[in-house]
């Protein structure tokens, strides 16, 4: 019975250890977002330049798909990541991420640039470079200073930063933990740009950290054998994948669509 009285005692501690530190967490001050000026977004941010085009609409089923996952219950922090370089994620995550932020009832999003290795958030957005997560984690910049938006309301952004030493590890940490609790507080929905899963480890230890993962297959491109390896080690580090996007597909648009779109 001794046994099983410490065992429960040490249960009940750790249990108040984790409420404390979300108690202490939710009483930071609101976090500021930085407005960038002179932004020179890259076309294929197509849900923002053309939010009512073919292609943007896809972006809606996606984000209505999303939604109603889990009996209605989305994952609010959510990464999206690919088997390899080049199979269009970051331009994925960065057209889901307007198209969220573009819903009637106006949710804030975060959209987090976690690829340390060749982060590509500031080039998309035209904002050139500045600190970002890795400085962050580093403790060479404070929260306040790495969070920014453009012109596109209820969106917010982090960028990769400066490419660490040990981009693993740094994403890993109790420090990247507790940023992603924080952040919860201040934003209805996180999405995390990851590197490829076949690559390196990162997109597996930000996979245990979310609610859900994306996974992005090319058509045409991406080998089976490199999808089947990949989602066999999403599964190994125990992450959540709700679904896949197939990018790089051309279709046919019957003439009484478009004109309807």
């Amino acid at each position: 019975m001794g046994k099983i009285t410490k065992a429960l005692q040490k249960a009940a501690e750790d249990r108040l250890d984790r409420l404390d530190k979300i108690t202490r967490i939710q009483e930071h001050e609101q976090v500021i977002v930085r407005k960038m000026k002179d932004s020179k977004v890259d076309a294929r941010l197509i849900t923002y330049f053309d939010p009512k085009s073919v292609v943007a609409e896809q972006y809606k089923v996606l984000t209505t798909n999303l939604m109603n996952t889990n009996r209605g219950k989305p994952p609010r922090t959510i990464s999206i990541t690919s088997s390899i370089h080049a199979e269009g994620k970051t331009v994925t995550a960065l057209n889901l991420a307007v198209t969220m932020a573009q819903a009637t009832h106006k949710p804030r999003i975060l959209l987090i640039d976690a690829d340390m290795r060749k982060g590509q958030l500031g080039k998309y957005l035209g904002v050139g470079f500045h600190k970002g997560l890795s400085e962050y984690l580093s403790d060479k910049a404070e929260l306040n200073d790495i969070v920014f938006n453009i012109d596109i309301d209820h969106l917010s952004f982090i960028s990769a930063g400066a490419i660490p030493a040990n981009p693993a590890e740094l994403l890993a940490s109790q420090k990247m933990k507790d940023l992603l609790l924080r952040l919860r507080s201040e934003y209805e929905f996180i999405l995390i740009d990851t590197p490829p899963i076949i690559p390196v480890t990162d997109p597996v230890i930000i996979g245990t950290q979310v609610e859900g993962v994306i996974m992005v297959v090319q058509a045409g491109r991406t080998q089976r054998g490199m999808v089947k390896r990949a989602m066999e080690l999403l599964d190994q580090g125990h992450t959540n994948l709700v679904g896949h996007v197939l990018t790089g597909i051309e279709y046919f648009v019957p003439q009484y669509i478009y004109r309807y779109l």
